[in-house]
């Protein structure tokens, strides 16, 4: 089994997009799993030491996912994921949003619009991320929030929770 992962996390200014490449050792349908089964983004979703809590998930075009990242002293931070494009085991793309706990997007943050491609390596699956944003001021604020370092340790708690469902 190969022990080295993927990971590249990268920043195009120019083009207004974070490129992360994230390479999972799990078969395909496990790591799809994690990525769109609210009780399974629950476990991982949110870096240590908060933790993600799921209000309502409708994993459909069209449909949403209403979540909130909570801290340790129960402080929670509300985001939705609206959900544009999906085809099963291979991809999915939406626009992921700060909002309140009823859904309301918080028009004082940026907006991302993530597309996640999803391929097969046999015994790993890699999933490319791209995060593209209308403003160049918009992905530097998402930077200077700490993005890459929570999402980051967030891919990290997937690795623990896919070696943990394989035993």
């Amino acid at each position: 089994m190969k022990t080295v992962l993927t990971f590249d996390f990268s920043v195009d200014k120019e083009n207004k997009t974070i490129n992360v490449k994230r390479e999972f050792a799990a078969p395909l349908s496990r790591v799809w799993a994690a990525w769109t089964q609210s009780e399974l983004l629950d476990k991982w979703w949110a870096p240590k030491p908060y933790r993600a809590k799921t209000k309502t998930m409708d994993f459909r075009e069209g449909g949403c996912w209403l979540y909130a990242m909570v801290s340790p002293d129960n402080e929670e931070f509300w985001c939705r994921a609206d959900f544009h494009k999906i085809i099963p085991l291979k991809s999915y793309a939406g626009l992921d949003a700060f909002c309140d706990a009823a859904g309301t997007i918080n028009q004082d943050f940026p907006q991302s619009f993530w597309t996640n491609l999803f391929t097969d390596h046999n015994e790993t699956t890699m999933v490319n991320i791209v995060i593209k944003y209308d403003q160049l001021e918009d992905l530097e604020k998402i930077i200077e929030m700490g993005f890459k370092e929570g999402f980051t340790a967030g891919l990290e708690n997937l690795d623990a929770l896919l070696a943990e469902s394989s035993n």
